[in-house]
């Protein structure tokens, strides 16, 4: 499922506070929205230091970055503490926006078939259009390829 070109699904989730917000919320800059499986897990815990690294040029470039997944507002706070980042992150714990946005996808592991989270990231302009996509996101130099997607964006 491509949603290049789309608008962002302006589904209810709970934002970095708690409180239930949609994506309409973040419009007026461009966004990331990235979408990972599970807090203090090691690839996930890497693309958020990663996230964390350049928070400073995604902010310089007027670019906000909100990460998103299942786990609990309260499992986000200690995973954000834990390792000092300054992404915020989503808690969608129904898997409403994940869905809408095509991120809940059939994994298999060992033969076994399964649903969860792919490590997908939406690069959203300021109208809360998708102008890029990443699917089946590989951690290591990810943020940076996307940042400067976001520069470029920007402009």
């Amino acid at each position: 499922m491509t949603m290049v070109g789309q608008q962002v699904p302006d589904v209810s989730f709970e934002g970095p506070d708690g409180a239930q917000t949609t994506l309409a919320a973040w419009r007026g800059k461009p966004l990331v929205l990235y979408f990972y499986p599970k807090d203090d897990t090691s690839g996930c815990t890497r693309e958020a230091q990663d996230f964390t690294a350049l928070a400073d040029q995604f902010e310089a470039a007027g670019v906000a970055l909100l990460g998103a997944s299942k786990d609990s507002t309260k499992k986000h706070k200690q995973f954000t503490e834990k390792y000092a980042l300054r992404v915020p992150l989503a808690s969608d714990a129904a898997g409403a926006l994940i869905e809408a946005c095509g991120a809940w996808v059939e994994k298999s592991m060992y033969g076994r078939k399964y649903m969860g989270i792919d490590r997908s990231t939406l690069l959203i302009d300021a109208h809360g259009r998708v102008v890029r996509e990443w699917r089946k996101v590989k951690v290591p130099g990810h943020a940076a390829e996307v940042l400067k997607a976001a520069q470029a964006l920007a402009g």
